[in-house]
């Protein structure tokens, strides 16, 4: 359960910042990110696999580029679902999304598998 909310705290980390850094992403209130956050966490283990699995094909020919478009679709329709997040169109959405990827990229350097902080000490 601790895994569940610091990936949770984590990803509203991500889309706080998206909205700070992307002019187009408008979120209103800590509750909304919260709220976003979980939804984008539902949406991306539930229904992200199955569109993955039905657009291989698109994938392989762009060599993975079209995992960014999942990304952003996924962040739409998020956006779409909850009244007081917006996302103004699909670059503010593909822009938003890869924010999101890379605080969750670089926060889970310090989370383990289990979802826990985890130090690792080095001896020589």
């Amino acid at each position: 359960m601790t895994g569940l909310a610091l990936r949770t705290a984590i990803t509203a980390a991500g889309l706080w910042l998206a909205a700070e850094i992307v002019s187009g992403i408008h979120i209103e209130g800590g509750w909304t990110i919260l709220a976003a956050a979980l939804l984008l966490g539902l949406v991306n283990a539930v229904l992200r696999p199955v569109i993955v699995f039905l657009t291989l094909p698109i994938t392989v020919v762009t060599l993975g580029l079209f995992l960014l478009a999942i990304n952003a679709g996924m962040l739409a329709l998020v956006a779409r679902l909850l009244s007081q997040f917006s996302i103004d169109g699909f670059g503010s959405a593909l822009l938003g999304s890869v924010v999101v990827s890379l605080v969750s990229w670089a926060a889970s350097w310090w989370i383990g598998p289990k979802g826990q902080v985890e130090v690792m000490i080095v001896r020589r």
